[in-house]
Protein backbone atom coordinates (compact mmCIF):
# COMPACT_ATOMS: atom_id res chain seq x y z
CA UNK A 1 0.00 0.00 0.00
CA UNK A 2 1.45 3.36 -1.02
CA UNK A 3 1.70 6.31 1.33
CA UNK A 4 -0.67 9.08 0.27
CA UNK A 5 -0.75 12.31 2.27
CA UNK A 6 -3.97 14.22 2.88
CA UNK A 7 -3.74 17.94 2.14
CA UNK A 8 -1.57 17.56 -0.95
CA UNK A 9 -2.75 17.75 -4.55
CA UNK A 10 -1.97 14.93 -7.00
CA UNK A 11 -1.64 14.70 -10.78
CA UNK A 12 -2.59 11.80 -13.04
CA UNK A 13 1.13 11.46 -13.87
CA UNK A 14 1.99 10.78 -10.19
CA UNK A 15 3.40 14.12 -9.08
CA UNK A 16 2.34 15.64 -5.76
CA UNK A 17 1.99 19.34 -4.99
CA UNK A 18 2.22 21.12 -1.66
CA UNK A 19 1.12 24.75 -1.66
CA UNK A 20 2.87 27.49 0.33
CA UNK A 21 1.39 30.85 -0.69
CA UNK A 22 1.98 31.17 -4.44
CA UNK A 23 4.73 28.53 -4.41
CA UNK A 24 4.02 24.96 -5.53
CA UNK A 25 6.44 22.41 -4.10
CA UNK A 26 6.49 19.44 -6.49
CA UNK A 27 7.72 15.88 -6.06
CA UNK A 28 6.80 12.34 -7.08
CA UNK A 29 4.45 10.08 -5.18
CA UNK A 30 5.34 7.04 -3.13
CA UNK A 31 3.45 4.93 -5.66
CA UNK A 32 5.60 6.27 -8.53
CA UNK A 33 8.92 5.68 -6.80
CA UNK A 34 7.89 2.12 -5.86
CA UNK A 35 6.93 1.38 -9.47
CA UNK A 36 10.28 2.68 -10.72
CA UNK A 37 12.52 0.89 -8.25
CA UNK A 38 15.88 2.30 -7.19
CA UNK A 39 16.18 5.85 -8.55
CA UNK A 40 19.65 6.45 -10.02
CA UNK A 41 19.26 9.91 -11.60
CA UNK A 42 16.96 12.93 -11.34
CA UNK A 43 16.85 15.39 -14.25
CA UNK A 44 15.36 18.74 -13.22
CA UNK A 45 15.24 22.29 -14.55
CA UNK A 46 17.33 25.17 -13.21
CA UNK A 47 15.90 28.05 -11.21
CA UNK A 48 14.50 30.68 -13.58
CA UNK A 49 13.20 28.21 -16.13
CA UNK A 50 9.50 28.32 -17.02
CA UNK A 51 7.37 25.20 -16.75
CA UNK A 52 3.93 24.69 -18.23
CA UNK A 53 1.08 22.63 -16.81
CA UNK A 54 1.11 19.03 -18.10
CA UNK A 55 4.40 19.56 -19.97
CA UNK A 56 7.63 17.68 -19.28
CA UNK A 57 10.04 19.39 -16.87
CA UNK A 58 12.50 16.59 -16.15
CA UNK A 59 12.86 12.85 -15.67
CA UNK A 60 13.63 10.10 -13.21
CA UNK A 61 15.87 7.19 -14.14
CA UNK A 62 16.08 3.92 -12.29
CA UNK A 63 17.68 0.55 -12.83
CA UNK A 64 14.34 -0.58 -14.33
CA UNK A 65 13.04 2.40 -16.29
CA UNK A 66 13.08 6.05 -17.22
CA UNK A 67 10.02 8.21 -16.56
CA UNK A 68 9.33 11.79 -17.59
CA UNK A 69 8.16 14.28 -14.97
CA UNK A 70 5.22 16.54 -15.86
CA UNK A 71 4.47 19.84 -14.18
CA UNK A 72 1.09 19.94 -12.45
CA UNK A 73 1.11 23.78 -12.63
CA UNK A 74 2.49 26.57 -14.82
CA UNK A 75 5.05 29.04 -13.57
CA UNK A 76 8.71 29.78 -12.95
CA UNK A 77 11.08 27.44 -11.14
CA UNK A 78 12.37 29.30 -8.07
CA UNK A 79 14.39 26.44 -6.59
CA UNK A 80 15.45 22.89 -7.34
CA UNK A 81 16.50 20.22 -4.89
CA UNK A 82 20.21 20.02 -5.67
CA UNK A 83 20.69 17.29 -3.03
CA UNK A 84 19.07 14.88 -5.53
CA UNK A 85 21.98 15.32 -7.96
CA UNK A 86 24.39 13.52 -5.64
CA UNK A 87 21.81 11.34 -3.88
CA UNK A 88 18.87 10.51 -6.21
CA UNK A 89 17.98 7.59 -3.92
CA UNK A 90 16.53 10.16 -1.48
CA UNK A 91 13.39 10.03 -3.63
CA UNK A 92 13.03 6.34 -2.73
CA UNK A 93 13.74 6.92 0.95
CA UNK A 94 11.21 9.74 1.45
CA UNK A 95 9.31 10.80 -1.69
CA UNK A 96 7.27 13.40 0.19
CA UNK A 97 10.19 14.87 2.12
CA UNK A 98 12.44 15.08 -0.92
CA UNK A 99 10.72 17.43 -3.33
CA UNK A 100 12.14 18.03 -6.81
CA UNK A 101 11.30 21.65 -7.69
CA UNK A 102 9.54 24.70 -6.31
CA UNK A 103 7.49 26.75 -8.78
CA UNK A 104 6.06 30.23 -8.43
CA UNK A 105 2.62 29.64 -9.89
CA UNK A 106 1.34 31.79 -12.70
CA UNK A 107 -2.25 30.56 -12.38
CA UNK A 108 -3.19 29.07 -8.97
CA UNK A 109 -6.62 28.11 -10.40
CA UNK A 110 -4.82 25.21 -12.15
CA UNK A 111 -4.71 23.51 -8.75
CA UNK A 112 -8.47 22.95 -9.00
CA UNK A 113 -7.83 20.44 -11.81
CA UNK A 114 -5.68 18.20 -9.59
CA UNK A 115 -6.87 15.36 -7.37
CA UNK A 116 -7.04 15.29 -3.60
CA UNK A 117 -5.64 12.30 -1.67
CA UNK A 118 -8.89 10.34 -1.95
CA UNK A 119 -9.10 10.89 -5.71
CA UNK A 120 -5.49 9.78 -6.17
CA UNK A 121 -6.04 6.71 -3.98
CA UNK A 122 -9.02 5.78 -6.19
CA UNK A 123 -6.99 6.34 -9.37
CA UNK A 124 -4.21 3.96 -8.35
CA UNK A 125 -6.67 1.46 -6.91
CA UNK A 126 -5.55 1.50 -3.28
Amino acid sequence: MSKIINGLKYSETHEWVKIEGDIAIIGVTDYAQKEMGDITYVDMPDAGEVVEKEEEFGALESVKASSDLFSPVSGTVVERNDALEDAPELVNEDPYGNWIIKVQMRNPAELDELMDAEGYRDMIGE
